[in-house]
């Protein structure tokens, strides 16, 4: 797992402006189909995202279930990567946003390789596809925080509602989120990544600990 740097102010900067080496730490952009990942990773990413998204057809009716997302027209179908710097922390995370799919999850494990963390976002209109999300990640042990998307007209929870919906550990980190925000979207990201951060700390502690 690589060594997190001290935690970062939230103010983002150029990071032109800074002689920092910047650490970059991978980061996994998960949830189920149509949760918004896509849209996260381009609302934040201070490059053009790569995108896979390909239109949704009649020939994927019988497989992809389209309850509650009914006017998505695409998908994606490999993954989506963005990059965000916190320069004046000499951080830059790399995003990689998952398909939400059942039949690309093949894909997820080379996607969760070197990663130190996932934001797992929740669409309270389809809260049960967050269960095989969070069931991955505990079974492979990635840190992960939740990131309830505040879709238009979807019906509004309060983080503590999810979190015990979900069965979460108590220090798992849920919070709100609106995709298409930056300032909440990069939010949800430090949360993640303090979340590690504090998990790191904790297992080097331990590792060290005279028994």
């Amino acid at each position: 797992m690589p060594v997190i740097p001290p935690l970062w102010r939230s103010s983002l900067q150029d990071s032109d402006s800074f002689d920092l080496p910047l650490t970059p730490l991978k980061i996994l952009v998960s949830g189920g189909f149509g949760a918004g990942k896509t849209t996260l990773v381009g609302t934040v990413s201070e490059i053009e995202p790569l995108t896979t998204e390909e239109t949704l057809t009649v020939a994927s009716v019988s497989t992809d279930n389209v309850s509650g997302v009914e006017g998505k027209t695409t998908t994606t179908v490999a993954l989506d990567f963005g990059r965000i710097t916190f320069a004046d922390q000499g951080l830059m995370l790399l995003l990689f946003g998952t398909p939400g799919q059942d039949r690309y999850w093949f894909m997820w494990p080379d996607l969760a390789e070197g990663a130190i963390g996932a934001l797992v976002l929740a669409d309270t209109r389809r809260l049960e596809d967050c269960f095989p999300v969070v069931d991955y990640f505990l079974r492979i042990g990635l840190p992960f925080a939740v990131a309830i998307n505040q879709f238009d007209g979807a019906d509004r929870y309060e983080a503590t509602e999810v979190h015990a919906a979900l069965a979460l550990a108590p220090d798992t980190p849920v919070v709100l989120c609106d995709a298409r925000d930056f300032v909440a979207a990069r939010e949800a990201l430090i949360t993640l990544v303090r979340h590690a951060h504090s998990l790191a700390t904790k297992a080097r502690q331990i590792a060290t600990t005279p028994l």
